[in-house]
This record gives C-alpha cells, structure tokens and sequence, in this order.
C-alpha cells in the first residue's frame, strides 16, 4: 500500500496570533517545524473574513514552501475574490470549501450537484493556472460523481460525521459514517479521483480512516495544534505521521 500523505493545517496558529495581534506566533515556522516533523505539505484555509491565515501568510507560505520544494494546498471558498489569489499564487494544489461567515468552522461538504454550474468553470481555471484542484465534500455517491463532472482532480471527504460519533461513543452511528467512507473512496477511485480526508481526526480516529486503501492524503490541523500546547507540535505531528504509517501496514 501507498505512503500515505500528510497535510498539516497551520491555521489556528494565526488563530493564536490573532488573539492578542503582532507576529508571534509564526505560522510560517509552525509549517517549517510541521514539515521536520513528517509532514509532506501544508494546508492553509483563507477564509473570507481573514479571521485566521492572513494574505501575507499566504504570501509567505508559499514563497518558504516553493524555497523547499513542498506543496502549499490552499483551502478557499468558491469566490471571485479567493480565484484571484488563486490565481497570482499558483499553489500546488486548491481545495474548494464551503464558508459562511457565521460558522465557526466548515461545517459540512461542498454541494456540488447544486452548485455544478459556477463550480466546474472556477475548477478550469484553477487547473489551466497549474494547481491541483480539490473539492471538500461527502462521501455521498451523487456530490462524488458531480465532482468527476466538474472536473476535479481530487475528493476530499468531510469525515467529521465519524469523528464525531467515535468520540461521543455513538457506536452504530461511527461504524455506519466509516462505511460510508469506505464505500465512497471506492468509488471515488473507480471514477479516476484521489481521494484525501480531513476534518476532526485526531489520534483515536486516524488508523480507520488511515485503513482505507485508497485514502491518499489525510489534512490536519485544529487537533494537532491544540496537542502542541501540551506536548510541542514537532512531538505531535511525529506521532500522528506514525499512527498514519502503523494503519498502512
């Protein structure tokens, strides 16, 4: 089986930063230290309010992440606004979210089968300027195969559903959401899309999620950083990179 990649969200250490203002900490330096630590790239979401990653985070993130040779996955809504960033920056790869101003953090997947229309000419452009285009969804049949027609490169499935369920000890609900996943990577992966995950893993979700064959790429990151208060993030993101490799097995 496949190494599986890991994609480490800086976001929250702007959250951090932005609390009390100035510089510190630096996001910059939480990727450098996430990347020494095992993981393969970084993921940063710039939402529209700016309530965490800044533009000159991304601006700096991705000039320190081209430096190195490893992948900036910048997370966005679906805007005129976020295609323009897009678009001067040219990160490897884009991930396609739903936002809303009032959520405190993405809530669920993207509607592609509703939104088909506007979502596929923003995926063209993306992929004419080179980065790899992703859309944050379900792991619902119909959202999948509109993100094949779309022409999307990758799924990335919304697996807060299992988390959830795991970590409420809802035993039926979490064992029905990790089916789901296994039968919607499957199917991702028949129709030719990569399939990456994210949203609430933590240590005692990662190896089931991890387990699925064709599971490319986990994102991570509100857990991760939250963990790093206690135990430093390079501790942190080493011991999920090992949960990652010990489920692959």
């Amino acid at each position: 089986m496949n190494r599986l990649r890991l994609g480490v969200n800086i976001d929250h250490v702007a959250t951090i930063r932005n609390a009390r203002g100035g510089t510190h900490p630096d996001p910059a330096r939480a990727a450098i230290i996430a990347l020494e630590a095992g993981a393969d790239g970084i993921t940063a979401h710039l939402r529209e309010d700016r309530r965490h990653i800044s533009d000159a985070d991304i601006e700096a993130l991705a000039s320190m992440l081209r430096e190195r040779g490893r992948p900036l996955n910048l997370e966005m809504a679906v805007t005129s606004e976020m295609l323009d960033i897009a678009l001067k920056h040219r990160p490897h790869a884009v991930c396609l979210v739903p936002e809303r101003r009032e959520e405190r953090t993405t809530e669920g997947g993207l509607d592609v089968v509703g939104g088909h229309n506007w979502i596929t000419p923003f995926v063209a452009k993306l992929r004419d300027a080179g980065s790899r285009v992703s859309l944050f969804i379900a792991a619902d049949a119909a959202q999948i195969e509109a993100s094949v027609h779309a022409g999307a490169q990758v799924a990335e499935f919304h697996v807060g559903a299992y988390c959830d369920a795991v970590r409420e000890g809802r035993v039926e609900a979490a064992r029905a959401a990790l089916q789901a996943l296994r039968d919607g990577a499957a199917q991702a992966g028949r129709l030719g899309l990569e399939v990456h995950a994210g949203h609430g893993i933590d240590f005692v979700t990662v190896a089931p999620i991890a387990a699925i064959p064709e599971v490319a790429e986990l994102n991570i990151g509100h857990f991760l950083i939250g963990e790093a208060v206690f135990t430093g993030l390079e501790v942190a993101v080493a011991r999920m990179r090992r949960l990652m490799d010990e489920a692959r097995v």
